[in-house]
């Protein structure tokens, strides 16, 4: 059994680590997907049905996954409150009103400052998105018809 156990040192020098945070900061994925190392608009590269197919498809998972996970994120929120209004009505748990509004107050107090600070990386992806919506107006047009036909679907 002892045979078996070997040096970590030597376990760590057969193996390459890759830090996988590194190198999503260095590539942007959807920067060579979409725009590519020329740095010219998809509009450019492809022709207009298959930009419509690819934002079409892309926009139709996207909406069918946004609506399971909206599904089930009501659910559990509805039943979780569902819960606590019977256990409160049961007398299973005592609610101190004044104690959770005093508390809301609080954080809300706590949001508006934090909010003034908005953060710069936030600003970044805006400021791109943007930019990436109105030079691909083709592949966003269809991604948000695909959006809600995912949706519905």
């Amino acid at each position: 059994m002892a045979d078996r156990e070997e040096d970590p040192e030597n376990e760590e020098d057969r193996y390459e680590v890759v830090d996988l945070t590194e190198y999503a900061r260095r590539q942007q994925w959807w920067g060579r997907l979409f725009v590519g190392n020329s740095f010219e608009p998809v509009a450019e590269k492809y022709s207009v049905a298959t930009q419509i197919a690819l934002g079409g498809v892309s926009g139709w998972c996207a909406g069918y996954l946004f609506q399971k996970v909206g599904k089930i994120a009501a659910t559990a929120v509805g039943g979780g409150f569902l819960l606590l209004q019977i256990a409160n009505h049961s007398g299973y748990v005592q609610v101190d009103w004044k104690k959770v509004e005093k508390d809301v107050n609080n954080a809300k107090r706590h949001l508006k400052k934090k909010a003034d600070r908005a953060v710069p990386e936030l600003n970044s992806f805006i400021d791109q998105s943007t930019e990436f919506v109105k030079t691909n107006v083709i592949v966003t047009s269809g991604f948000f018809g695909g959006f809600l036909l995912g949706l519905a679907s």
